[in-house]
């Protein structure tokens, strides 16, 4: 029986939750008024697993880095020989699939074929084909992938910061893997990992837009319902402990590029926080890193003012028992924007006044971002696969935001604690630090 989801009555949106005797999680946010509809059927299988104890034994086993990737791109390869990509261009259908670190999506999107495009979806996400021979002609076009994004610097640079900053938590590691890596993937490993993680307990479906709730419903009685989980247990995942110093504190590399690129990685643990609620934590490190180094800040107005930098963003990423916050930025003069953002790094202040702001803007961008079918899909996809769970009001969250616990988590995030990554161009005269 499928429950009501409340959201913020100021999103103006209704929905429906259901957690299928099988474990499988069903969402459905119809948006009458559109005429699109967006389809994600999701795995909570990421690039981050590659040892766990399958759910019907008690030995751990290993597999290559970059398996979740290699599995997605296999998905695509149907016995029947039909290319799902011709199968949903055939009504003018997008669909695409993505690996990150926490999980893969497969999804669809478009405005016509809506029944016959969920149950495709469905069916073939539910039917792998792995054989000796396609899984070999895969490898040289995931090589030839990850080969083309370590020539594109921004790529380069963070892959290099993840390892400088990572001893052994596997964000570390680059989600296609290594070519040495997809070398050593077999077809018995594809379907370990597809048989312990592409089931039931681990997956959800998420449509959101323009589409029958009655006829969805009878879609997954008639195919998801029945889907019976192909391990006794949930394969167990052991828990990597990190230490809190970062690997190595700089590193300098020379590399084919016109305008020097830093990026920066500040790692703090999540025990350092009082605030339990992690999606609050999140939006309290945004807040305090968009005030210092946003838009509109005094810190961007400066370095604009003096040239010293040409483009720069923040991040923030979650792993387990810490926060690790990312600055990136392009440079004529590195050296000197790092000297500011440094300073920048001592005098951070965020008043009531900056809170309140930000309060306001997050509502209307929330609001916003409610009116557009794709806005809805990325916004409740990266709540089941980052908090595991769907943030129903989001509105009252912002307002529940205080000046006081911005301030603690302000004061806990360990600055000190960062490594530093420079590019330059290969004919500056700089020496590597080892």
């Amino acid at each position: 029986m499928m429950k009501k989801i409340d959201f913020s009555k100021e999103l103006e949106l209704e929905g429906y939750y259901e957690k299928l005797a099988n474990g499988l999680e069903v969402y459905l946010i119809p948006m009458e008024n559109k005429d699109k509809y967006f389809l994600t059927y999701a795995t909570k299988f990421g690039s981050t697993i590659t040892s766990f104890i399958p759910g019907d034994a008690k030995k751990e086993v290993t597999v290559p880095d970059g398996i979740a990737h290699f599995l997605e791109h296999k998905m695509f390869e149907q016995e029947s020989g039909e290319d799902p990509f011709t199968f949903f261009s055939k009504s003018g259908t997008d669909a695409n699939a993505s690996t990150y670190y926490e999980g893969t999506r497969y999804i669809a999107s478009g405005t016509k074929n809506y029944e016959e495009n969920l149950r495709y979806l469905i069916n073939y996400v539910n039917s792998p084909y792995f054989t000796d021979e396609n899984v070999e002609k895969e490898k040289g076009i995931i090589a030839q992938e990850i080969n083309m994004y370590k020539d594109q610097a921004e790529y380069a640079i963070e892959n290099t910061l993840r390892k400088n900053t990572y001893h052994k938590d596997h964000h570390r590691i680059d989600i296609a893997g290594e070519v040495k890596d997809i070398q050593k993937i077999t077809k018995e490993q594809l379907y370990l990992c597809y048989n312990n993680f592409y089931q039931p307990r681990n997956m959800f479906l998420l449509v959101v837009g323009k589409f029958d709730v009655e006829k969805t419903k009878q879609i997954i009685d008639e195919l998801l319902r029945p889907l019976e989980n192909k391990t006794e247990t949930i394969p167990i995942v052991k828990e990597i402990k990190e230490p809190l110093a970062v690997k190595k504190k700089e590193e300098t590399v020379p590399f084919n590029i016109t305008v020097p690129k830093i990026m920066i990685s500040i790692k703090t643990p999540t025990s350092n926080f009082k605030i339990e609620e992690e999606i609050k934590l999140n939006l309290y490190i945004y807040i305090i890193m968009s005030t210092a180094f946003g838009n509109g800040s005094l810190f961007k107005e400066r370095v604009m003012n003096q040239n010293l930098m040409t483009k720069f963003y923040t991040d923030c990423e979650d792993i387990p028992r810490y926060k690790t916050i990312y600055l990136y930025a392009e440079s004529s003069n590195p050296d000197e924007l790092l000297e500011e953002i440094y300073k920048e790094f001592d005098q951070i202040q965020v008043t009531e006044e900056d809170l309140n702001r930000f309060k306001k803007v997050l509502i209307a961008q929330e609001i916003k971002q409610a009116d557009y079918v794709d806005g809805v899909t990325i916004s409740i996809t990266n709540d089941i696969i980052k908090y595991n769970q769907l943030h129903q009001d989001p509105i009252g969250l912002y307002k529940s935001l205080t000046i006081e616990e911005l301030n603690q988590v302000l004061s806990a995030i360990e600055f000190k604690n960062r490594a530093l990554v420079t590019y330059i161009p290969k004919n500056m005269n700089k020496k590597s630090n080892e």
